[in-house]
C-alpha cells in the first residue's frame, strides 16, 4: 500500500465550493480517488458529480501527518 494526498473541492451550495486535502492509504491512485469519494460522500452527504479532484500525489512515510494512514502503512494493511 501507498499513501496518497488528494486535493480538490466539493460543492456546499449553489455558488460555494469547499476546498479539501485528504490523506488516504490505498493500493493505487484510482482506488485512492474512490476512497475520497466515499469519505466525502459519507461525511458531507455530497454526490460524486459535486466533487472535483484537482491533484493526486504519492507521499513518502516522512510526509504523512494522518495517524490512521501512518498506522495502516506500518501495520502492512
Amino acid at each position: 500500500m501507498k499513501a496518497y494526498e488528494i486535493k480538490g473541492e466539493f460543492r456546499i451550495s449553489v455558488r460555494r465550493w469547499q476546498p479539501f486535502t485528504i490523506e488516504v492509504a490505498s493500493v493505487d491512485e484510482p482506488a485512492a480517488v474512490e476512497k475520497v469519494f466515499a469519505l466525502i460522500g459519507s461525511r458531507h452527504r455530497v454526490k460524486r458529480p459535486s466533487v472535483r479532484i484537482e491533484g493526486i500525489r504519492a507521499m513518502t512515510p516522512e510526509e504523512i501527518t494522518d495517524h490512521q494512514v501512518k498506522y495502516i502503512l506500518e501495520a502492512g494493511g
